[in-house]
């Protein structure tokens, strides 16, 4: 550099300089390595002549933060101060004490943990994995057969291996999220400093094509001849999911005070998602006068959707009365309560609502996993849209010609 930066120390071995230009100036920070060695990394421009943006503009103090941020990723790219002999239990441990806190489906990834990761990889150590070895677990519970569920003290059921290419492919997108669980365990364990960034396991690929959306969902005629095949206390749970669109686990949480069944403002809120996040559902005239009867003399507190023995409606619970259901109204094949989610969801589509709207009814984080459910039954909307905006170009059809044989 043939003018040196002024620099000012702003962490253990770590400085920011700024060099004054004409027309730009710019940050730079510099590393010690040891010695009389240093690194040096320029790491932007400064907002000596334009408003900083935080990227590629930054204010003094940005540039400080920034230059901490990279000796800190640079100490951890080296290994420093992380401890590299734990094992992947002990990660798993770590990663589910995270979880617990700051998580739903606890139930969901302890079961996947302790049936499919810890007996593989649980006594090694997180520095010995091996690309190679993940990629050979990935390949083997993706040719077992599915695990069924089983009484406990019973030796573990399985259902058939699969045959037909449907089969391998939900297969294959089962251990696409087991991989996903095993990777979060390690990623999180590096995010703490517990083990170096960047392991093997980041090159571990999961299955490409296996998370291909199987579309299945019911029409209104389907919707209603299910509905009329359940038993009462069960065939108010259908109802309220094709009314709002809400999981199993959302709709048997769900409480008198957070239903209104007034007309202009009839809505569901649900407090407790998948994501976190609460929602409110709006409610179809119908879906109103359906929520207004299931709420009747009940008070606040209590549940909307109760078993016919009053117990509340477990995580299994709808799993038989719903397979009888389907049998007697003909479901072919049959379904599952999820796929009274798709149904909502479907049949707004082909009814003209957009993605985002169908998006903020459903709860999801952003419009990319509606659309790849739900994109290509908006036709009516494209097509709609298309006869109506776009302008005439002159075209006059031509006269119809019959032909003379």
């Amino acid at each position: 550099m043939t003018h040196h930066p002024y620099w000012v120390n702003v962490g253990q071995g770590v400085a920011v300089g700024y060099r004054r230009g004409p027309k730009a100036s710019t940050w730079y920070a510099r590393f010690h390595e040891g010695g009389t060695r240093y690194r040096f990394q320029d790491m932007g421009t400064a907002d000596d002549f334009q408003d900083a943006n935080g990227d590629t503009v930054l204010t003094y103090f940005q540039a400080c933060e920034r230059a901490r941020d990279l000796s800190r990723e640079r100490d951890r790219k080296r290994g420093i101060g992380i401890a590299t002999e734990i094992t992947v239990k002990d990660a798993a441990d770590h990663y589910m004490a995270w979880f617990r806190a700051h998580r739903k489906g606890i139930a969901t990834a302890e079961r996947i943990i302790n049936a499919f990761v810890l007996p593989t990889f649980g006594d090694t150590k997180v520095s010995e994995l091996k690309k190679r070895a993940i990629t050979a677990w990935r390949d083997r519970l993706a040719a077992a057969p599915a695990r069924k569920r089983t009484k406990v003290g019973q030796a573990q059921a399985t259902r058939a291996a699969p045959q037909t290419e449907d089969e391998r492919r939900a297969r294959r997108a089962t251990v696409n999220r087991t991989l996903s669980v095993f990777k979060a365990i390690l990623n999180k364990a590096a995010d703490d400093e517990l083990v170096p960034p960047r392991g093997p396991w980041a090159d571990a690929k999961p299955f490409k094509l296996a998370d291909k959306p199987v579309e299945r969902f019911l029409t209104a005629a389907e919707a209603k001849r299910l509905v009329n095949a359940c038993p009462a206390d069960f065939r108010a749970l259908v109802h309220g999911a094709l009314f709002t669109g809400c999981r199993y686990a959302e709709l048997g949480a769900l409480r008198v005070a957070d239903v209104s069944a007034m007309a202009g403002s009839a809505r569901v809120f649900v407090r407790e998602s998948k994501s976190g996040k609460p929602r409110h559902v709006p409610l179809s005239a119908e879906g109103r006068d359906f929520f207004a009867e299931a709420i009747l003399g009940k008070t606040g507190g209590d549940l909307v959707f109760t078993r016919s023995n009053g117990g509340v409606w477990g995580r299994n619970h709808g799993v038989r009365p719903l397979a009888a259901a389907c049998t007697a109204a003909k479901i072919k094949p049959p379904i599952s309560f999820h796929e009274l989610r798709h149904t909502y969801a479907s049949l707004l589509a082909q009814a003209g609502a957009d993605l985002l709207t169908i998006s903020k009814l459903l709860g999801h984080a952003d419009t990319r996993i509606t659309a790849r459910h739900y994109a290509h039954l908006c036709d009516k909307t494209l097509s709609s849209t298309v006869d109506s905006l776009l302008p005439s170009f002159g075209f006059k059809k031509a006269r119809k010609v019959v032909a003379v044989g």
